[in-house]
């Protein structure tokens, strides 16, 4: 096992945590026979634990990193060939597209993340592209280190949310990669592998050593050790990493998914969860709900916004600021109705209105964050959500659909997803509408005797009425953790429809020309 190795919480299994890459000795040669003889027991074993995932719901994501010729992608064709294809995917990297410029640089990650019952392998991914621009001096050490926490902060919100992350590191001498990346280069059947630019960054090998070092410390007290491995030997590495994946999978299917686990008593959590956070509430209390409008006042008022609005997004699509527009609020609070107004001044060409209802089956398969990744828009565009993330924090935790620990770390996640849409340059704003509760009965009772607008109320708006005080502090929680500078909440007076609408307008322009000025 001298070429094989963990990383994790400050302990390297029988290597000592200033040792490097070099340490690891060369692999023992495995014997043709002996390889044969394994593959079918090792085959068998990772049917069958796949066959364990989907029964258990459990995702599992497979990282390999390591230099050129080390055979990342030789171990990840042999694992798609030993096991039940209908359980896995697999997902290798190049330079973004043009479609994953325009959006934040984890989207295209989150986009492929792995389902329940699934094992998703992965090539080139979050740690390649920021580790060859550190080599190539196209960053600085400070962004560097700033992508490393990016990745910290990504892997703890996939495994905290059950996913089994893996991550195995192929590593090669510098005259073991040289020899190897020739070989390749001089068989036509593999010169394919040798990937464009594999012999100049071959030639700052000690800097990309040195940077991979310095990953792998990072990543020690993270929520996956590496496992790194010496790539020398074909048979013995396969047999190896095959091996130690499965036996990770096994280990972590005897875990408790953290994802749901109650292994904190309900008080010990939320006392942990008051310490960490410390929220302020109150500022429902504060707002001023007799505000009002004036008819003719309003009329004239919208039309001018919305050519207003108009000429802006304009301007924002020439300048590729995309834009964000979440709206929350109680029920027959005028959600709807103060979206109909503001895309009445957008060209129906640049954006989309995502209604949120109950996740389906796909979704729930996935991190709830995911479905939200997966909509965001284009360079220049508008996504507005109609209900959105805040779900988590707001309906799932008053109806108990998320476990306590579940909806307590969501306020982090969510600070994070919003942090990283607001510095990739997105224009996001946060619309809380407001209404008191006799204002929703008197709506609730207008929808009930309107034909038309029977389809509006349901029998879970009633039952949602009767849990008014828990939404109440969930929405003062909500506001308090997750109001930022760059990712304002607006709370908007609800009782007037004309003042709430106007608002609205109102706050959008005034966000896209401060955007339009910083560009």
């Amino acid at each position: 096992m001298a070429d094989l190795f963990y990383i994790h919480d400050e302990v390297r299994y029988g290597i000592p945590m200033s040792a490097s890459f070099e340490d690891i000795e060369a692999s023992e040669k495995t014997k043709k026979s002996e390889f044969k003889d394994a593959i079918p027991d090792l085959r068998n074993e990772l049917v069958a634990v796949q066959q364990a995932l989907r029964n258990a719901k459990r995702p599992v994501m497979v990282l390999f990193a390591g230099v050129d010729g080390a055979g990342k992608h030789e171990m990840v064709n042999t694992l798609n060939a030993w096991m039940d294809p209908r359980g896995i995917v697999t997902h290798a990297y190049v330079e973004p597209n043009l479609l994953e410029k325009e959006r934040p640089l984890f989207w295209r990650y989150w986009r492929d993340l792995a389902g329940n019952g699934q094992i998703g392998l992965y090539l080139s991914a979050w740690y390649s592209r920021p580790l060859l621009q550190r080599v190539h001096r196209q960053i600085s050490k400070e962004t560097f280190a700033h992508h490393l926490r990016e990745i910290h902060n990504f892997e703890q919100t996939l495994c905290e949310n059950g996913v089994i992350l893996i991550k195995v590191w192929m590593h090669l001498g510098k005259k073991d990669q040289r020899k190897r990346l020739e070989k390749l280069s001089a068989d036509p059947k593999t010169e394919w592998q040798v990937k464009p630019g594999a012999w100049e960054n071959w030639g700052h090998y000690d800097n990309f050593i040195e940077l991979s070092e310095e990953i792998v410390q990072h990543s020690a007290k993270g929520p996956s050790p590496w496992l790194i491995v010496d790539g020398k030997r074909k048979r013995t590495r396969t047999l190896r990493v095959a091996r130690e994946i499965l036996a990770r999978i096994e280990t972590a299917m005897e875990t408790p998914d953290q994802a749901t686990s109650k292994g904190k008593s309900k008080g010990m959590a939320m006392s942990a969860w008051n310490r960490r956070m410390k929220p302020k509430r109150g500022q429902l209390a504060k707002m001023d709900l007799a505000k009002t409008l004036e008819r003719d006042l309003y009329k004239k008022k919208l039309k001018s916004l919305q050519r207003k609005l108009y000429q802006l997004q304009h301007q924002a699509k020439l300048k590729k600021i995309s834009t964000v527009l979440v709206f929350e609020g109680q029920d027959a609070a005028g959600k709807g109705g103060a979206i109909r107004r503001l895309v009445q001044g957008l060209d129906a060409q640049e954006y989309s209105v995502i209604p949120i209802a109950a996740p389906t089956d796909e979704e729930k398969a996935h991190h709830y964050l995911w479905r939200f990744w997966r909509h965001l828009p284009r360079a220049g565009r508008v996504t507005i959500f109609d209900r959105s993330w805040y779900g988590r924090i707001l309906v799932e935790r008053v109806e108990g659909f998320a476990q306590l620990p579940e909806w307590q770390r969501a306020y982090e996640e969510i600070n994070e997803f919003e942090r990283q849409l607001c510095e990739h340059g997105t224009v996001l704003i946060k619309f809380w509408i407001q209404i008191d509760k006799d204002e929703q009965l008197h709506r609730f009772e207008e929808r009930k005797n309107t034909p038309y607008k029977q389809w509006k109320i349901t029998e879970e708006d009633w039952r949602n009425r009767k849990q008014w005080d828990a939404y109440a502090a969930a929405v003062d929680d909500m506001v308090a953790l997750t109001h930022a500078p760059r990712a304002p909440w607006v709370l908007v007076e609800g009782n007037d429809k004309a003042h709430a609408r106007i608002k609205v307008l109102e706050t959008v322009c005034q966000h896209l020309e401060v955007a339009l000025k910083q560009t």
